[in-house]
């Protein structure tokens, strides 16, 4: 029997919520599989290999469907999630959570490497939802995760693209929220600070070839990246289990303690950056007129 679940103002919520999770296979998807498992829940967990998904079925039984499914490949995603929806009976939760990063400059980067990033960390998960939202708009009920970054609200240095990637899938999420709010339909964007994941393996992130005019700039950022102290992934289920129980999930929720100071000197900086400029924006306007 599934233990009892409580929402973050701890009220009783109904058990066995039932998810499908994109890039399952490890680092935060695989964490949160196992552990959705372990509290009763039910799981379509996809990967691009069902080899990396082979040992789930044997500890979870039934609650857990592995899919191979690469999300850059739209025929594959629909076939997943119809699947997912016709196995389980529905789909409560849609986790996407695949992607990964590419290092280099803005000038360094491929215009290749750069459209392939944007295949995985835009157009995949464009492909999950647009082939949820049918089978959520019928149920009349459906929450919707996309796992963003702080790197959504705030770019740095040498992952400039993937960070503009973030950006995107914060303003896609943004507007989806509003188009699917009158379906009974939630969305929330997800957005983790440095974890110590997998995210920084050669499987999660594609290097640029380097120019050397960068290498000052490169090892400035590397050593900064070496100082910093990651968040213990297996710490974050219980934050993420907060959110999908509450009555009213958040539209974004930080993901540990690292992006709100970061993000309030952030913008407090545009802001002050906008004011100083204030006069001339305005005086951009041009005389009033009326309409008629």
């Amino acid at each position: 029997m599934a233990p009892q679940q409580t929402t973050a103002n701890g009220a009783a919520t109904a058990p066995g919520k039932v998810w499908f999770i994109t890039g399952a296979s490890r680092g935060f998807g695989r964490i949160w599989t196992e552990a959705a498992l372990q509290r009763g829940d039910k799981v379509a967990a996809t990967a691009r290999t069902l080899a990396s998904l082979a040992d789930l079925s044997g500890i979870y039984g039934p609650n857990v469907l592995p899919l191979e499914m690469d999300v850059t490949q739209p025929e594959q995603v629909a076939a997943a999630v119809a699947h997912a929806h016709t196995h389980f009976g529905r789909l409560d939760v849609v986790l996407n959570n695949a992607g990964y990063s590419l290092v280099g400059t803005i000038e360094e980067a491929p215009a290749a490497d750069v459209r392939a990033l944007y295949e995985t960390n835009i157009f995949g998960t464009l492909s999950v939802i647009q082939a949820a939202l049918p089978l959520l708009r019928a149920q009349g009920s459906g929450h919707i995760i996309g796992i963003s970054s702080g790197l959504g609200l705030v770019s740095l240095p040498l992952i400039g693209y993937y960070c503009s990637s973030k950006w995107a899938f914060e303003a896609i999420h943004d507007s989806l929220a509003a188009e699917i709010k009158p379906f009974g339909l939630r969305v929330t964007l997800v957005e983790p600070g440095a974890y110590a994941t997998e995210f920084g393996s050669e499987q999660s992130l594609k290097v640029a070839p380097a120019l050397d005019v960068y290498t000052d700039l490169r090892t400035q950022v590397m050593e900064r990246l070496k100082g910093s102290e990651g968040g213990d992934p297996q710490a974050t289920p219980a934050a993420l289990f907060a959110v999908v129980d509450a009555p009213e999930p958040p539209l974004r929720f930080f993901l540990g303690s690292q992006n709100l100071p970061w993000v309030r000197a952030a913008y407090a900086e545009r802001l002050a950056g906008w004011e100083q400029w204030a006069a001339v924006s305005e005086a951009a306007q041009g005389p009033a007129r009326q309409s008629r």
